[in-house]
């Protein structure tokens, strides 16, 4: 016989005896195992960002003489095999500038050709100021289609001639139509057949470009400033100019503007962000009219500036030097 608190001790050794046989015990058939699995630490994944250098924008240029002689160029563009273009509104003509430097009628026998934009299959685009009407030249043709009458009626009066500049805007694929006549600038349908208005009351609007937003930047020629149209139908104006008459946008962000009146005679720089303007060339024009900056992809040539003096007869290239 136990005595009581032996029969207690021995009472509690056995029920925990019978917990721990519990606890390990394995159902039949099957043999339980722990496995310990290590898995290595991912090592980070180090993204080095792509660094675009950013060139700087240039102080200084060097003019070289492009084309000098009879013709009367105006308003310029590029082909999409880099070919300068340009129109000839005294002549009627539409050409290109050879890499040898010689000249190639493209068209004649137009009413005052102006603005020019070249489409990815190589149609060309031509603003006809005297008849206000937008044109079309494919690729291989020898006739230009009409696309679209403007509603504005050319005359005589002072700011009321017919249609100038043109713009081509990327993010909608469409055409920036200013219609000088009426002081309103339109979208229009590449085909033709729809025309938007987005502005009006512009005192002859003429030049025109967009950037990669969709801004678009218009040259009032004759109420002396640079209008901006935002895609949502804001819009603001850079003003104390003389007469503008072009405008396209460099790869820094900025504008550059023809400024033609006789007093200024000159190709301007603006800063968007700040205002600031720079007068990057004057000597030697007469009537500048044109402007272009080399095509995207000649890459080593985006900071070349075109001109074209239709009174000085000629068209100049400015290089940072």
């Amino acid at each position: 016989m136990f005595a009581p608190r032996n029969r207690v001790i021995y009472t509690l050794l056995l029920a925990c005896l019978i917990l721990l046989t519990a606890c390990n015990a394995t159902p039949t058939g099957e043999t339980q195992q722990a496995t310990l699995t290590l898995r290595p630490i991912a090592t980070p994944l180090v993204i080095t960002p792509t660094v675009v250098p950013v060139m700087p924008v240039p102080q200084r240029y060097s003019a070289h003489i492009v084309l000098r002689g009879s013709v009367r160029p105006d308003d310029l563009t590029f082909d999409q095999q880099g070919r300068l273009l340009y129109s000839d509104a005294h002549n009627g003509t539409v050409n290109r500038v050879n890499a040898d430097g010689t000249v190639t009628v493209l068209l004649r026998g137009m009413a005052a050709p102006e603005g020019l934009v070249v489409l990815a299959d190589n149609t060309l685009i031509i603003a006809e100021q005297r008849y206000n009407r937008i044109l079309a030249l494919a690729a291989g043709a020898a006739t230009p289609t009409v696309l679209r009458v403007l509603p504005g009626i050319p005359s005589t009066a002072g700011c009321k001639d017919g249609v100038d500049g043109i713009a081509f805007d990327q993010t909608t694929q469409t055409l920036i139509v200013p219609d000088s006549p009426t002081g309103v600038v339109y979208r229009m349908s590449l085909d033709g057949k729809t025309l938007t208005p987005l502005v009006s009351g512009i005192a002859r609007p003429v030049g025109a470009t967009v950037d990669g937003q969709g801004n678009i930047y218009v040259a009032d020629e004759c109420g002396g400033a640079l209008w901006r149209i935002a895609p949502d139908g804001k819009t603001m104006r850079y003003t104390g100019f003389g007469m503008l008459d072009d405008v396209v946008l460099d790869q820094h962000g900025n504008a550059l503007v023809i400024d033609l009146q006789p007093n200024i005679h000159a190709l301007i720089r603006i800063n968007l962000a700040t205002g600031q303007r720079t007068i990057l060339a004057q000597d030697g024009f007469i009537e500048p009219q044109g402007l272009v900056i080399a095509p995207i992809a000649q890459s080593a040539k985006n900071d070349t500036i075109w001109v074209s003096d239709d009174y000085a007869n000629m068209i100049m290239e400015y290089k940072p030097a």
